[in-house]
């Protein structure tokens, strides 16, 4: 009957929680009986001395407590003057100190040395970073706010070592490319697994940066393995801020920057592009003297243009400066029974052109409440809607294109369609108001709800449910004139609208015990996910009024068309872990989990993953008692198989399509197979990783770190198998190929110098990964897709360019069918020809050596200064510039040193107007670059107003800085980011921007 009436007390106040708890969150906690009769002050201060705000002060053995205000001042009504008052910091070692006989107390917090005590968010639950036996990296907030970003993950580049971040373009609401410990899948997607408050939740770039508490890096396969088939590729954990007992701390910040090129390679001018058509055309004889221009310039305008020298810079229509912006604030506090974290958010980006931008508005409500003693709920919700309007990537592709003497406009005004009667749209139609829409309106909830019991010391049981909520409604619309619709009839009018429901629902149960010498914690998990994806699309062409753009449909006479898709997928898991400390210095952690699908068939459902791992803290032990070299030394190893969840939703069947065919001279559709069919008996990629670690620290931790060394083998990779013509299919999808990844991984942190006034920290990052792809169907290599054996995943096969065949060579290119002035290649195999099979090679990788990121931190006084170098050494990328030379001289081309007998050049081939660039021999050879860069990521510089100002404008903290971001790049590229991976139509921006964050 007891325990009826304990859970209905719980139903009734779940149900209440919403309607009481806001209220009274925000209440000041205090002492409610009027008995009281000892009053006791004080101040808390840090090491430094200065005044800890937000520390809890509390009567132990007793709920009584309170927080320290902004300046670490504190008054407590106590019991009795033999109280014993805790002091709590995250951070910070906690403090008893009994009350007795006074009336002041001054309290003096160390830092917890090397932050051991740390607490690190795992996976299902968290650990002290002491008693970790996995590699997993934790980065705090405050690191995160250093660098002024779109997301929160492309603030870490270079801080996290063994991820590799990188940005994919400069457009506004771009995101980043991040992969962890390398490529393992040649197919699927290798991009890591992320987990927000316990909730699968891959939009990233929902969150506010400033909501967040830490992030957490999974790398190795312990840490993966209670992830199962999605852990592979990595996990990611990001918590969001919670609220704390205490006065309300409200905090607000804002930011306004300018968006600049980083670097953008200008195609020739006028007269440039003049002078390459005359000498293509005196290659093949037409040409000898300006007196032969008409022979080239056949039109009296182009003839006029190419004498006269006019120039129009066409990117130049089109890129501008674009700006980034946020204003965000924060509200936190709580009783002792309930406690609120609230937040709301406008991320502001306009991109470099007239019509790319994206707005994103955000708020955030995490509250937690203590029912009972041994009760707990709570809840994490968060709600994300962008507005935007994103660019087509085409228009500079064609811009580059235009001869640049040809005027965009006509004699009377009016935009030309084909700038002097070329065979080029013009693009500046997509610039014009309402010609080119694409606009994306996005909502996206996230929330988590929890309810924890405690029944017994050392029993946790908890249950999670997590709802994430997407609709999305793209409205297309291209005129008329536009570039994608200049050659065919009419305007393109589209809706696209896109649901996405997830439900996630885990339970956890987590006991701890400790015997003696002997500490255990198990951790039991059953999880239950469902995925539901539906989309409709409905389109038309030939808008009759194109103010009406992509709304009322029915306006468009011809090519109307809807359709819709339904997706459906169930995932439901067991996972036990169990951690085992002896002596707290020989650590063991055993992991399983077991993975059951509804994309796969029957006797392939479930799958199992195992791990194990183990650690030594070395400095425990009792001959290093004497030592004063090491203040933190330990040994890691680990051994665990983890997946890849990349078996998509019915990829297992063979689906029905309509085909057309023909019979007896008459066309009609038909149902029929696909020409890729199902395969039932496909299962996940299996990724197993031994992973070696040593973490240490030197001289008291002024130097401390980590080294990781990696071997993981990927097995069961999923590749499109050709079937015989007599199955009547083209192709399936099995489990064919191996990858392996190994590598090092390095992170030091260095305190170079600390005094009262002045500190120099320093954090360096260094990791070095072997990518290589070990096996491929009958031990073949895989042309057409670019997969070589022994090579990384992103390899560029092709002939080697060793230059160009001078006029003293003229015998030896002869002798292989070439003359002076045309590109030299490699004989690879000495057989006197250039093959296809004999002479080209693996000519390099996307994938870099290594990379590294070196950051500082200076303070001095009330001056802060922050700076990133990132780099990444090694890699190859293909140029879209480089590859932009029309030797015919047809189009614009690259502002390029082509080769003539008065300019005997290595660079480029002679020009000829009877050679067009997809006729040029060995011409692809031209694009290949060394990508290699090092550049300043971040240089930031703040100023703290001194307290006594703070307090004249009514806040305890005011912060003015100003930061630039991503403004100087070294590398072997002429005004081009190479991180930018060698897209023309993407081009990567820096960013100088002012802010000011306070608080109350």
């Amino acid at each position: 009957m007891k325990t009826s009436l304990h859970f209905l007390k719980c139903g009734l106040l779940l149900q209440l929680l919403t309607v009481a708890a806001i209220p009274s969150v925000f209440a000041q906690s205090g002492v409610t009986n009027q008995q009281q009769q000892v009053k006791v002050s004080g101040k808390v201060v840090d090491e430094t001395g200065q005044g800890l705000p937000n520390v809890s002060v509390k009567v132990k053995g007793t709920s009584i407590g309170i927080a320290t205000n902004a300046q670490g001042e504190f008054t407590l009504n106590i019991p009795n003057s033999n109280s014993i008052l805790t002091f709590a910091y995250v951070g910070y070692k906690p403090i008893e100190q009994s009350a007795a006989g006074k009336s002041t107390i001054r309290i003096a917090m160390a830092p917890v040395d090397n932050n051991l005590d740390q607490v690190v968010v795992i996976g299902y639950g968290t650990v002290k970073k002491r008693d970790l036996t996995g590699s997993v990296v934790s980065v705090k907030g405050d690191e995160i706010l250093k660098v002024a970003s779109s997301n929160p993950i492309e603030a870490l580049q270079g801080k996290v070592s063994g991820v590799d971040i990188t940005r994919t373009s400069g457009a506004a609401g771009a995101n980043a490319s991040v992969t962890v410990r390398g490529n393992r899948s040649l197919a699927a997607n290798n991009g890591p697994l992320y987990i927000v408050d316990g909730i699968q939740y891959s939009t990233y770039q929902d969150i506010n940066q400033n909501d967040i508490a830490s992030i957490e890096f999974l790398k190795d396969a312990s840490s993966t393995a209670i992830y199962g088939s999605r852990g592979a590729n990595g996990v990611i954990i990001i918590t969001t801020k919670r609220g704390a007992t205490g006065d309300v701390k409200i905090t607000a910040g804002s930011y306004y920057g300018i968006a600049q090129l980083t670097g953008y390679p200008v195609p020739m001018t006028g007269p440039q592009y003049a002078n390459l058509k005359r000498e293509a055309y005196r290659t093949i004889g037409t040409w000898n003297s300006t007196a032969d221009d008409s022979k080239v310039f056949t039109s009296a305008q182009d003839l006029a243009s190419a004498r006269n020298g006019a120039n129009f810079y066409w990117p130049g229509f089109f890129l501008k400066d674009g700006s980034q912006q946020d204003y965000n604030v924060s509200v936190a506090g709580g009783s002792e029974k309930t406690k609120a974290y609230f937040s709301m958010d406008y991320f502001k980006e306009a991109g470099l052109y007239d019509n790319d931008y994206s707005n994103r508005y955000s708020l955030r409500l995490n509250i937690d409440h203590q029912v009972f003693t041994d009760f707990k709920v709570g809840l994490q919700s968060q709600l994300a809607y962008y507005d935007q309007n994103l660019r087509d990537d085409n228009i500079l592709s064609v811009a580059n294109k235009i001869i640049p003497y040809f005027d965009p406009y006509n004699t009377d005004g009016s935009l030309a369609k084909f700038p002097g009667n070329g065979n080029q749209v013009n693009p500046y139609f997509n610039e014009q108001k309402g010609a080119y829409v694409n606009e994306n309106h996005i909502t996206r909830l996230l929330s988590t709800a929890f309810a924890e019991w405690k029944p017994l010391a050392g029993l946790s049981i908890r249950s999670n449910l997590g709802v994430t909520l997407s609709t999305s409604r793209n409205g297309h619309f291209e005129g008329a004139n536009t570039l994608n619709r200049a050659l065919s009839t009419g305007s393109l009018s589209s809706i696209t609208h896109t649901g996405d429901n997830t439900l996630i629902w885990e339970n956890i149960i987590t006991y701890q015990k400790s015997i003696k010498d002997h500490n255990f914690t198990a951790t039991a998990v059953t999880s239950y996910q469902s995925n539901r994806t539906e989309n409709s699309l409905a389109q038309g062409t030939g808008q009759l009024l194109a103010d009406q753009s992509y709304q009322a449909l029915q306006n468009n006479p011809a090519n109307l068309k809807i359709s819709s898709n339904y997706i459906g997928q169930n995932l439901v898991s067991g996972a036990f872990r169990l951690n085992y400390a002896f002596k707290s210095k020989y650590l063991l952690t055993l992991t399983g989990r077991a993975d059951g699908s509804s994309v796969l068939s029957t006797g392939n459902k479930w799958a199992f993953f195992p791990s194990a791992a183990a650690a030594w803290r070395v400095v425990d032990e009792n001959f290093m008692q004497k030592q004063t070299i090491f203040s933190e030394l330990k040994v890691r190893g680990s051994y665990g198989m983890a997946g890849n969840a990349s078996v998509l939703p019915y990829q297992t069947q063979s689906n029905v399509a309509i085909i057309p065919y023909s019979w007896n001279d008459i066309t009609a559709l038909a149902y029929g197979l696909d020409p890729k069919i199902g395969n039932p008996d496909l299962k996940w990629e299996l990724t197993k990783t031994l992973n070696l670690g040593l973490d240490f620290g030197i001289l008291k931790n002024r130097i401390s770190g980590t080294v990781d060394y990696y071997d993981s083998k990927t097995q069961d990779l999923l590749l499109p198998q050709l079937l015989p013509a007599s199955t009547g299919s083209q192709r399936t999808l099995a489990n064919l190929g191996k990858t392996s990844n190994k590598g090092i991984e390095v992170g030091l942190r260095t305190l170079n110098i600390e005094g009262t006034d002045f500190s120099w920290t320093s954090n360096i990052t260094y990791s070095r990964n072997k990518e290589k792809i070990t096996y491929l169907p009958n031990g073949v290599n895989d042309v057409a897709n670019s997969w070589f054996i022994g090579y990384p995943v992103a390899s560029f096969y092709d002939y080697n360019k060793i230059g160009i065949w001078q006029t003293s060579e003229a015998a030896q290119a002869a002798s292989y069918g070439y003359k002076p002035g045309d590109i030299k290649v490699q004989d690879v195999d000495g057989d006197g020809k250039f093959t296809t099979t004999g002479d080209r090679i693996i000519v390099g990788s996307a994938v870099p050596s290594y990379t590294f990121g070196f950051s500082n931190d200076f303070k001095y006084k009330s001056f802060d200064l922050n700076i990133m170098v990132f780099g990444r050494i090694g890699q190859t990328f293909v140029s879209q510039y480089a590859l932009k030379y029309e030797p015919n001289g047809i189009e614009n081309s690259a502002n390029i040193d082509y080769w003539t007998p008065e300019n005997p050049t290595n660079d480029y081939p002679r020009p000829n107007a009877n050679v067009s660039r997809a006729a040029e021999p060995f011409a692809t050879t031209l694009g290949y670059k060394d990508g290699s860069f090092v550049k300043i990521r971040n240089a930031t510089l703040g100023y703290t107003f001194p307290v006594t100002l703070a307090k004249r404008l009514r806040v305890s903290n005011v912060r003015f800085y100003v930061s630039a971001k991503n403004f100087a790049t070294f590398s072997k590229i002429k005004d081009y980011d190479p991180e930018g991976g060698g897209s023309f139509d993407r081009p990567l921006t820096k960013l100088f921007l002012a802010g000011l964050s306070l608080s109350l």
